[in-house]
């Protein structure tokens, strides 16, 4: 008899090894295999028990209400059924995420029994240029936020002439309600080294960082152990696979610092540094960690190119719309009923996410907002939940996808504090360099905080129009630059949240 039982930071905070010492004690011969989350998170933890029908789910379960009919693969108020066929998960398009939930995480045999290492055998037999003309042709753009073309800043960094190049993964995942990254280095961490050594292939690098946040020991000792897995067998280090190409990775951790998120200023700190932005140019691609040509692709992005190289960029391309092509992978949480991860071709639309998939709030009451993109993404109103998800349509409207974070809130929001949050969150999280962001931040903070107060309301929404577009002109990044996005969006949709109600005086007779 075989258990899978998840052990990722979700499934584990909510009891998984609890669950799994109780297993123990109804049956010592049960077979325990820890696998990955499958990204249900308001069912974890969720056990699967494997029968001739398939792996048998329930969820979620703990350790008083597992039962000996779950164990037999028997009917159960928490039974789920065959959970290939779970509505949830069949209904998406699992790239990316194809392996997450069906393997051991620290087993690299689990990661090659599902094509794990395929691409890069293909890889070290190609071409580099090759390499590179199948990720263009995939269309595959950088799932960190700005979207930029992934192929063609791989064919500059491989048409910059140096001796020394880099592969950067950025893993500083500090978006509000994200958590798709993590679920790839805790569940499946091979797929992003396979992916990290394929675009040192590609473009002449021998050296890689993955720079993960500090708030994920788990992915960081998941990660350490995946790459002496590797490098044992030859997959990692001198020699790849017997080829001529060397390889060295290693894993960094952040200090807390949302701005490290941003490509230079997590350059920055991989140097030693203090995390502040660069100027741009130069381009990191083209004069990035130590001053040399590097790569700095986000998690998701990476590890998605060993899909492109097995399948064919066609495959890839195939799905998605417009230039948005492949899928996006959504991230549900807040006053949402069913949280996760969701990943779909570019196309399907936030009514879709928020009740097929979430199913509506969490508190039974009526959805008003939904923040689309991380704690800079705009705050979008209903009337907007109808817009197909895909990178150009959300910016002509105002919006951003951003990593693909969805937050949403019920009608008892108060979006005017909504605002202030983001002011207040650039101002905390601001590296201090450039003087719209700054200082523009804390007066910002302090103009919605008076306004919320009823005072000078229309002179300060005035105000406020000024200083948002002097922060959105004049910042040096995107953090100062994009803090107007929610801002401006809980205005223009939800203005009524600005104007307290005055307080109405009693006539005296």
């Amino acid at each position: 008899m075989r258990v899978y039982v998840p052990n990722d930071s979700t499934a584990i905070s909510l009891g998984a090894e609890e669950v799994v010492a109780r297993l123990r004690e109804m049956d010592s011969a049960i077979e325990i295999q820890r696998n990955g989350s499958r990204g249900l998170c308001w069912l974890e933890p969720l056990i699967e028990v494997e029968t001739p029908r398939g792996r048998i789910a329930y969820g979620p379960v703990n350790a008083h209400s597992l039962s000996p009919a779950m164990l037999a693969g028997e009917d159960h108020a928490l039974c789920l059924g065959d959970i290939e066929h779970y509505p949830y998960l069949a209904r998406q398009q699992r790239m990316t995420f194809a392996r997450i939930g069906k393997i051991d995480p620290g087993s690299l045999a689990d990661y090659q029994n599902m094509e794990g290492m395929a691409a890069l055998h293909q890889a070290v037999n190609s071409e580099p240029l090759t390499i590179v003309e199948q990720v263009k042709a995939s269309g595959l753009r950088g799932r960190g936020g700005a979207a930029f073309p992934t192929g063609r800043k791989w064919q500059t960094v491989l048409d910059t002439p140096a001796e020394q190049k880099y592969i950067v993964c950025n893993a500083d995942e500090g978006d509000s309600g994200t958590f798709a990254d993590r679920l790839i280095m805790e569940c499946d961490p091979f797929s992003l080294i396979e992916g990290m050594v394929i675009a040192g292939i590609a473009v002449g690098a021998d050296r890689g960082y993955i720079y993960v946040r500090r708030e994920y020991p788990l992915a960081v000792s998941r990660l350490q152990a995946a790459i002496e897995q590797c490098h044992a067998a030859g997959l990692l280090g001198k020699g790849i696979l017997a080829s001529d190409y060397d390889f060295e990775l290693q894993v960094r951790i952040g200090a807390d610092a949302y701005i490290c998120g941003e490509e230079t200023s997590l350059l920055e700190s991989l140097e030693g540094k203090r995390g502040l932005v660069r100027s741009k140019p130069p381009l990191p691609a083209i004069q990035g960690l130590f001053d040399r040509p590097t790569v700095v692709n986000n998690v998701l992005s990476l590890a998605t190119v060993p899909y492109i190289l097995t399948k064919g960029a066609v495959s890839y391309a195939d799905f998605g719309m417009g230039q948005s092509r492949g899928t996006l992978t959504v991230q549900l949480s807040g006053n949402i009923a069913r949280g996760g991860l969701v990943e779909l071709a570019f196309g399907a639309t936030l009514r879709e996410l928020l009740f097929e998939f979430g199913g509506g709030s969490r508190s039974q009451r009526r959805l008003r907002a939904v923040q689309v993109g991380g704690p800079l993404g705009a705050y979008l109103p209903e009337s907007m939940w109808d817009l197909p998800l895909d990178y150009e349509t959300f910016a002509a409207a105002g919006a951003m996808l951003g990593h693909g974070g969805v937050v949403a809130f019920d009608d008892t929001v108060d979006m005017a504090e909504q605002a202030q949050f983001s002011m207040e969150f650039c101002a905390w999280e601001s590296c201090g360099k450039c003087t719209p962001c700054r200082i523009g931040s804390v007066r910002g903070a302090e103009l919605l905080a008076s306004l919320r107060q009823g005072n000078e309301v229309e002179q300060k929404l005035e105000l406020l129009a000024d200083l948002c577009e002097t922060m959105e002109q004049g910042s040096l990044c995107a953090m100062g630059g994009l803090t107007p996005y929610p801002v401006r969006s809980a205005l223009r949709y939800f203005s009524e949240d600005f104007r307290p109600e005055q307080p109405v005086e009693e006539e005296v007779e």
